[in-house]
């Protein structure tokens, strides 16, 4: 009576083909499982992917990278890692132009009477080229811990050399005067050639020297002359530009020795002259002079 009872395997052989049936089933299952969890995975990463390269390229104030994926078994997900930085971080300067440069940018006012080297170039492109150029392994010693050099191919600018040898030709054109570089100096005596007198055949500069201070140094002289504290943080401060053929530095002027040895009140760093190198800075400015 009723519905007739499903028939039961009657052999070993015939439990064995229910089992392995059952197996295939169970395998199957599991296989399309994993598939379309790999799937979504799969679908994710490409979306991140896509994310990641449309904010790269749609934002110069971010960089993402590297983006890295790690593809492991069927039992496992595929993971991705992103490094992400701002623009601040990533555009570190190690290298600006102090304030006390700035005379020698057009782009500032104080250039107009400025007799040294100036650049028509913004500080700001400047400042974007030499950090480019820029490693620590360039640094080299300057006249005190506190002063470096970088020298650097003058293949940016149109900058002249400011320094010519004193010939009889040329000697009747020098002339003197008492300068100083800002109000807080004390004026000195300065030997020149008038830019106008010989600029006609100058060539250009082969090497930029950049001058640097260390922060520390900048803002304890800064204090010293009662002036505000620079915000700027960088390492160092580009505070003057030599153009000049040679990629070594030019003794420092002998009066320039002097006003440092005034020491820091009077717009000098502090540091005591050094007769040995006060000489042979004599001797190279004996016959030479600066254009101004």
């Amino acid at each position: 009576m009723g519905e007739e009872p499903k028939t039961l395997p009657r052999s070993a052989s015939e439990l064995d083909d229910a089992k392995n049936s059952a197996r295939s089933r169970h395998d199957r299952f599991r296989c399309l499982f994993l598939l379309s969890f790999e799937t979504i995975i799969l679908s994710h990463t490409m979306k991140s992917l896509l994310l990641a390269f449309a904010l790269s390229r749609s934002s110069s104030r971010f960089l993402l990278g590297p983006y890295r994926l790690r593809a492991f078994s069927s039992s496992t997900i595929i993971t991705t890692t992103t490094t992400t930085s701002t623009a601040m971080s990533a555009t570190t300067k190690a290298l600006v132009v102090d304030p006390f440069c700035f005379r020698q940018f057009a782009e500032n006012e104080a250039s107009s009477s400025y007799g040294g080297t100036t650049f028509k170039t913004t500080i700001a492109d400047f400042e974007e080229v030499v950090n480019r150029h820029y490693d620590e392994s360039m640094l080299k010693e300057g006249y005190a811990p506190f002063c470096k050099h970088v020298f650097i191919a003058n293949d940016f600018t149109d900058a002249v050399v400011n320094v010519l040898p004193i010939s009889p030709e040329n000697e009747g054109l020098l002339r003197s005067k008492y300068d100083a570089r800002n109000d807080k100096e004390l004026p000195v005596l300065a030997r020149f050639f008038p830019k106008e007198a010989v600029s006609d055949h100058l060539p250009v500069a082969r090497y930029l020297d950049l001058i640097l201070y260390s922060r520390d140094q900048i803002n304890k002289e800064n204090a010293a002359q009662s002036q505000a504290k620079n915000a700027e943080t960088a390492p160092w401060g580009i505070v003057s530009i030599k153009a000049q053929d040679v990629d070594y530095e030019l003794p420092m002027n002998p009066i320039t020795a002097m006003r440092n040895a005034l020491g820091k009140d009077e717009g000098g760093s502090g540091i005591p002259i050094d007769r040995k190198a006060y000489q042979q800075a004599v001797d190279y400015w004996a016959d030479h002079a600066v254009i101004s």
